[in-house]
């Protein structure tokens, strides 16, 4: 193979996604047999819930070679309340394909979808299914992706063909402008490049099902694709962690620099901790199948064992630290342990959490009670059976109330004196609002000559380490900036923990 991409295929829920893969995976000669999403048998889903009920709930990958292209498929959950699994999967994707129904076209959560894949500046390509259903025609569904996604959403099969629709695509780009006026026509290279930078958006379109548009789908994405520069020392980010089938924990892995071996030991960095270990076995997925590999070369995703301490989001190697996620939980539900040991509950629920940061569990030392901070009920039924099925632990909840935050309309100064005996700290601080979905943001800018850079640091990590609750609700501030305007420290009587006392 002379090129491979890890492609991740997204959408809003019962657009065909899974039925997508299994088609690609079919008719590139991966499976002998299709599996139907409605018969519980996708090569994808492999979870019993998510055979169950229909719906993909944790992503999953296999591999597919066409034409000259190496592909890694990772199908990810389309489920609103699996939004957080979505976009934690983003992190190994070099390419995207968003599947959008032809019966329901662009829905709010497929907005949501092309945010993340916007702030994480994943290329796309978008196959509209089921275009045999009732629907408003392709040039309306086309014309309906260029109002709400992007101008660069056009007919991918005209794009290939040299058809009209190049000079549309060569109005996006200084470069191509340039090109199709010399040569009335864009090169294939011109395109993927376009693609590359997030310009071009090709839409395929088809029906999953019955087969139809699939093989275009592949044959364009191949073409269209380039071979990535990686980086020579080794390097990967860890985008799931999950628990096998004999209770061993799993890192999802990209590898975004050198080699992933097996034996090797790597260091690690989960938030502001480092640690180092071994990794045991290399392990190369394909649905609930998988083989050992004794490397992984950069580009590469696989699952690897021995990782005690790995979270998701964390880097290996040379890996730099990401960015913070954008989607949090939104609802909170108190646990009922019933006849368990409300401990025993407890440290199962931080396990779980271990493995998926997003759901957020507290311990109320006042009412010695569990809150469960999560997505929605879907995903509180999933926990609810990962419990009785891993656990052995049978409990319930209350009914779920909502995770509210606040935030402020106008900037306000504090200003944080803390002067007991022989002790001494100031800390002067503005708080600014932001446009909403920037989360808290930090900075200074406080001379040096009024407090020195260790005493800044100092405040403005205190500042980070925990939540600040609003006055309005007590709910947790985001959408604003708190930077540290000016302080002071006494050169005798000042300590680490006075700046904290001030800070707070």
């Amino acid at each position: 193979m002379s090129k491979q991409a890890v492609v991740g295929i997204l959408a809003h829920v019962d657009a065909g996604k899974t039925t997508l893969a299994e088609a690609m995976l079919f008719n590139a000669g991966r499976i002998r047999k299709r599996g139907r999403v409605d018969d519980g048998d996708s090569h994808l889903d492999t979870n019993t819930i998510e055979r169950e009920r229909g719906i993909t709930i944790f992503s999953s990958q296999a591999v597919l070679d066409h034409d000259d292209t190496h592909v890694m498929l990772v199908d990810a959950p389309g489920h609103v309340d699996f939004s957080a699994e979505a976009e934690r999967t983003l992190r190994a994707l070099d390419y995207a394909i968003l599947v959008v129904g032809a019966n329901d076209g662009v829905q709010g959560h497929t907005e949501t979808l092309w945010r993340l894949l916007a702030r994480y500046d994943i290329p796309t390509f978008i196959y509209i299914n089921k275009i045999d259903l009732e629907n408003p025609g392709r040039d309306v569904l086309l014309a309906q992706l260029g109002q709400r996604l992007s101008e660069g959403c056009l007919n991918a099969n005209e794009l290939l063909a040299g058809g009209a629709v190049q000079e549309d695509a060569a109005a996006l780009d200084e470069a191509a402008l340039e090109e199709f006026l010399e040569a009335g026509e864009l090169s294939v290279a011109t395109l993927s490049r376009m693609v590359a930078e997030r310009k071009l958006f090709p839409c395929f379109a088809g029906m999953a099902l019955k087969d139809q548009g699939v093989d275009e789908l592949l044959d364009g994405i191949c073409a269209l694709m380039r071979e990535q520069a990686w980086l020579p020392e080794f390097a990967a980010r860890v985008y799931r962690v999950s628990c096998g089938e004999r209770g061993e924990r799993l890192a999802w892995v990209k590898v975004t620099g050198g080699v992933l071996r097996a034996k090797q030991v790597v260091e690690g960095c989960s938030g502001a901790s480092t640690w180092e270990q071994k990794i045991d076995q290399v392990r190369i997925y394909n649905g609930e199948k998988y083989e050992l590999a004794q490397e992984v070369a950069a580009g590469g995703i696989c699952a690897v064992t021995g990782l005690a301490h790995v979270r998701p989001g964390d880097a290996l190697g040379a890996e730099s630290a990401g960015d913070a996620p954008v989607i949090a939980p939104v609802l909170t539900y108190t646990v009922l342990p019933g006849e368990h040991d409300v401990h025993t509950v407890f440290k199962a629920l931080t396990e779980l959490a271990d493995e998926d940061p997003m759901l957020g569990v507290s311990w109320n030392t006042h009412l010695e009670q569990i809150h469960l901070q999560l997505m929605g009920a879907v995903q509180l039924e999933v926990v609810r059976r990962v419990l009785a099925d891993r656990f052995g632990l049978a409990v319930e909840f209350e009914p779920g109330g909502i995770l509210y935050k606040e935030t402020i309309s106008q900037p306000v100064e504090g200003v944080g004196h803390f002067e007991p005996l022989r002790h001494y700290a100031e800390v002067h601080l503005r708080l600014e609002p932001l446009p909403a979905g920037s989360g808290v943001q930090f900075g200074t800018v406080t001379s040096t000559d009024e407090l020195d850079l260790n005493w800044q640091r100092l405040a403005l990590t205190n500042a980070m380490e925990r939540d600040h609750l609003g006055v309005l609700t007590g709910s947790p501030i985001t959408d604003v900036r708190i930077t540290l305007t000016g302080g002071r420290a006494h050169a005798k009587h000042t300590e680490g923990g006075d700046f904290r006392q001030a800070t707070y």
